[in-house]
């Protein structure tokens, strides 16, 4: 799919690229279409987040042209969103005070396997990122029903391990996530703070990855 956004040229290592290995090091069964659930993820995120990205005309984001039950979907979800910052103070403050899409370079971040440290240059991408605050969040769409099944998900698709990566390169104390569920609408919410059981469980699980990505190409 075509972004015009450079980030995705950078050469430092992103969560993103740990995925990747941990799908060449530990294939599993993918559930669903990857490249479709991507595409859709990327017009919501275009919708809220970066809407000059969007011919509406068109129903197009960049040069992608998307369907008119995917469009109208991607709408109704971010109509929900907006409807959950009415009751919701903090979300309402995020879609009014972010920078969104802000990207974040740590230069030879030091990483600790065991006792042995070592450096690699790190970076990010931020749905929301709260200059006033010092910390950020994530958005993401989900086929969960529920907050049960949601919080099933941010272990399965390591949702914990991207907000940990994120949190280490920006060295903030706390971080966040807001999930709409493509489902039936439901916004799903995860409040996670430095040194918490999210938090942990996602740096273990990137603290393993870095070290082998650290191995096999540095």
């Amino acid at each position: 799919m075509s972004n015009p956004d450079s980030y995705f040229q950078r050469t430092e290592v992103s969560n993103s690229d740990l995925t990747e290995l941990k799908n060449y090091l530990y294939p599993r069964a993918q559930y669903g279409d990857k490249e479709k659930a991507f595409k859709f993820g990327t017009l919501v995120d275009a919708l809220i987040t970066e809407n000059d990205r969007v011919r509406y005309d068109k129903r197009m984001v960049d040069d992608v042209v998307y369907s008119k039950e995917d469009f109208e979907l991607g709408l109704a979800m971010r109509k929900a969103l907006r409807k959950e910052a009415r009751r919701d103070p903090f979300l309402a403050q995020v879609l009014a005070k972010s920078d969104t899409q802000r990207f974040m370079v740590n230069k030879d971040q030091v990483f600790q396997y065991g006792n042995f440290d070592y450096t690699l240059d790190t970076r990010c991408k931020w749905d929301w990122w709260l200059p006033d605050f010092g910390f950020g969040g994530d958005l993401k769409t989900t086929f969960a029903e529920s907050q049960a099944q949601f919080n099933e998900a941010m272990d399965f698709f390591d949702w914990d391990r991207s907000r940990a990566w994120y949190m280490d390169i920006a060295g903030s104390q706390q971080d966040f996530i807001y999930a709409i569920s493509k489902k039936n609408l439901k916004i799903f919410k995860a409040f996670i703070f430095r040194d918490d059981a999210t938090y942990k469980r996602g740096k273990e699980k990137y603290d393993e990855l870095a070290f082998k990505w650290w191995m096999l190409f540095s």
